[in-house]
């Protein structure tokens, strides 16, 4: 997979959030692991569950429970699965390992960094709090923060307003397909976060990124940033 074609250092970078900034897997398999001991179901271990964390409540309760976003019913599940997500976001959430170095050797060249999500708003929000990065953030944006969620890419060209900088001079890191391909419409330079969850389809190097790290701490020499320890 060929480097990344632009000017070093970028002019910003943005992470999706699960997946890719933090490991939130836990945290997202224990609503859909109560709710099957509840219908006398065994949980499921997290590595079950973990591919599909960044898709969110269909994905955990398609894996899970067997439903799909079509079936009657679906909407209660995922209203429930939702109120129990929220009471317990940050119990296990983390960021991934190597990731405060990076977000370090950012801070230390002067580089604006933020969240671009398809998690709802009142989610992400708490989130980064519970992480401490509220006041390094620069941007927190959820799924519903525009009128579209990714991979449309007005969420990203959104954040790059906010922050003040042209997208094409954008980075944006994500484990998703439609990472990849919102990072492209908006123009940004896409990296694809292999180490992230990734999905359970076609392989992330079939997503078309114009890189791919296998750790968190492959990406300051891919942005041209030196790495600072921690």
């Amino acid at each position: 997979m060929p480097d990344l074609l632009l000017p070093f250092p970028p002019a910003a970078v943005f992470f999706d959030l699960d997946g890719t900034l933090a490991d939130t897997a836990a945290d997202l398999a224990e609503p859909v692991n109560a709710m099957r001991l509840e219908r006398g179901l065994p949980a499921l271990p997290l590595d079950t569950l973990r591919p599909v964390a960044s898709m969110g409540a269909r994905g955990l309760l398609g894996k899970g429970l067997g439903v799909d976003k079509d079936d009657a019913g679906y909407e209660a599940l995922r209203d429930e699965f939702l109120r129990r997500y929220e009471a317990a976001m940050s119990v296990h959430t983390r960021l991934f390992d190597g990731m405060p170095p990076v977000l370090d050797a950012l801070d230390a060249a002067g580089i604006p960094w933020g969240v671009v999500s398809n998690k709802v708003q009142r989610y992400v929000e708490p989130i980064i709090d519970a992480l401490g990065l509220a006041e390094r953030c620069r941007t927190r944006i959820g799924g519903d923060t525009t009128a579209f969620a990714k991979p449309h890419p007005e969420p990203l060209l959104h954040a790059a307003r906010l922050v003040g900088v042209s997208p094409t001079h954008c980075v944006y890191v994500g484990d998703d397909r439609r990472d990849i391909v919102a990072a492209h419409a908006a123009g940004m330079k896409a990296v694809v976060a292999a180490y992230g969850y990734c999905g359970e389809a076609d392989p992330p190097q079939a997503w078309g990124g114009d890189a791919l790290v296998q750790a968190p701490d492959e990406l300051p020499a891919l942005l041209g940033i030196a790495r600072r320890a921690s």
